[in-house]
């Protein structure tokens, strides 16, 4: 298969090559992993078919590395996702022209930000609707960056004829 607007797919050997992520590939340019097994490319995103239980399925690689897993259908797509998602209630998100699919998904993987048809960057305000943050919480946190993340709560009251500052 050729490479496709800056994606490539990746072989089955060099699949093999990339099996557990590396530190010094974080941040990095696809055509940058990609020379480092040996592939020299000018791509921007790596796509590769793996199975169900390759470690980038399930390990966040911050990286232009795109593991896809084939799927029978909807509802396997939808098992798979939320066991690889761990519980994290971080983020996901669903690219399908389908509502009740995309509905049947976000119920299922219940994340602090789900997107749908965009990365999952549009929830905290990119080329999209929503918040700027600076974390993202989890199942320990109340969710999405509000005022009280960037501010501190005060009362000024005057009582008893005095100044009091809490």
């Amino acid at each position: 298969m050729d490479e496709i607007d800056g994606a490539k797919p990746c072989t089955a050997q060099e699949i093999a090559r990339v099996w557990h992520p590396v530190k010094q590939h974080v941040g990095q340019d696809a055509g940058e992993i990609l020379k480092s097994i040996g592939v020299e490319s000018e791509t921007r995103l790596a796509v590769m078919v793996v199975e169900n239980d390759h470690p980038l399925v399930h390990v966040e690689q911050m990286m232009p590395v795109l593991p896809v897993v084939r799927c029978a259908n909807i509802d396997e797509a939808i098992e798979r996702a939320v066991a690889a998602e761990r519980g994290n209630k971080h983020s996901a998100c669903i690219y399908s022209g389908n509502i009740e699919n995309v509905t049947k998904f976000g119920r299922a993987i219940n994340t602090t930000i789900f997107a749908h048809n965009g990365p999952t960057l549009s929830g905290v305000g990119y080329n999209a609707e929503g918040t700027s943050t600076f974390t993202i919480a989890g199942p320990t946190g109340e969710g999405i960056t509000n005022a009280y993340s960037f501010t501190r709560a005060r009362r000024f009251a005057i009582a008893q004829g005095g100044l009091r500052i809490v």
